[in-house]
């Protein structure tokens, strides 16, 4: 296993980042556990939850994991708040008011004495950067976070988070968390630069789009039982599933079959290799699953293949709105709603 530089901080984690964001929904704890074993033997010392996965559940079977294998001082632990918990006013956003009980909360689910990166889960616009980031000063001074890291947030407010960190010492963001895979590579166009520029690590979630490049989705042939898209054209939000994005997938097929690999092994290995990328996540529901990831791990690109990659999908391209990136990750955090599920 590589092991990374995350950012502009002395803390190293692993190329790959197993994510748990299933964990408490189709992943039950027992098999959440037998995923974290074989992340951690396979080299991964990196592992993402938040508070609102599952409402707190994922967190919960993520500690009990670590306490149960007695690994947790091998890892570098991540999770997230900022999103709705609860149905009050004050029960989502970044506020002093929250963030102080959801850090406090995060804490008691992993069973653990600190958090090693902390990420502000999705922008909130009526909360003063200053309260922010003075908010998380404290939290990292009492020990309780260690290192401070952003999801879905655009560059200009990355700017001034850099900016009001750097004038009042307080923590830097060392990573951003944003969805980036050969299905939506917006990302490349201004963040990807900004952040090598500035030295913020970037650990993208949904390097296989949801598994519309898991190579289960092919064009002209039914889907299987138990995925989540059902038929070409299904609005899921994210327009993921569309004719598009299977003329994606049967380009890239033939590729990933001429190094011998499955179609998401091969998509998560380039997120890998791309420039700036720290640590991608994988959301490995499964101990099979887990293991493809790992095996991706191992996979290299000519440059050659890079560029014919370019040619199906070209630089800074997208053939869908994953995660609807440029439309949600500046909304207010008004109401719940506008927080959405991630």
């Amino acid at each position: 296993m590589e092991y990374r530089q995350l950012g502009r901080s002395g803390m190293r984690v692993s190329k790959l980042c197993l994510g748990t964001m299933s964990y408490g929904g189709r992943t039950d704890g027992q098999e959440a556990a037998r995923i974290i074993d074989v992340a951690l033997d396979g080299g991964i010392n990196h592992i993402d939850s938040a508070d609102v996965y599952s409402r707190g559940v994922s967190e919960e079977y993520v500690g009990s994991a670590l306490v149960a294998n007695g690994r947790r001082d091998e890892i570098v632990l991540a999770t997230k708040g900022v999103a709705t918990m609860g149905d009050g006013p004050n029960d989502h956003g970044a506020s002093r008011y929250h963030l102080t009980r959801a850090v406090e909360a995060s804490l008691r689910r992993l069973q653990t004495d600190r958090i090693d990166l902390y990420y502000l889960h999705i922008t909130d616009i009526t909360t003063p950067l200053d309260e922010i980031f003075e908010t998380l000063d404290i939290l990292v001074k009492q020990g309780k976070i260690l290192y401070v890291g952003t999801s879905k947030w655009p560059v200009p407010l990355i700017m001034e988070a850099l900016w009001l960190a750097d004038k009042h010492n307080w923590p830097r963001p060392i990573a951003e968390q944003p969805p980036y895979n050969l299905t939506d590579r917006r990302v490349e166009l201004e963040l990807v630069w900004t952040c090598m520029r500035h030295g913020i690590g970037i650990c993208p979630f949904g390097p296989i789009a949801g598994g519309i490049l898991s190579g289960v989705y092919r064009k002209g042939q039914p889907t299987p039982e138990g995925h989540q898209f059902k038929e070409i054209g299904q609005k899921d939000g994210h327009n993921r599933y569309t004719e598009a994005t299977m003329d994606l997938v049967e380009g890239l097929v033939p590729l990933a079959e001429a190094k011998g690999v499955t179609l998401a092994e091969y998509a998560l290995a380039w997120v890998m290799q791309r420039p700036g990328i720290t640590s991608p996540i994988t959301g490995a529901r499964t101990v099979a699953q887990i293991e493809s990831s790992l095996r991706a791990c191992e996979i290299k690109f000519e440059a050659d293949e890079l560029a014919r990659i370019d040619e199906i999908i070209a630089p800074g391209a997208n053939v869908t709105n994953y995660c609807t990136l440029y439309d949600r990750m500046c909304r207010s955090v008004n109401t719940p709603e506008a927080l959405g599920p991630f």
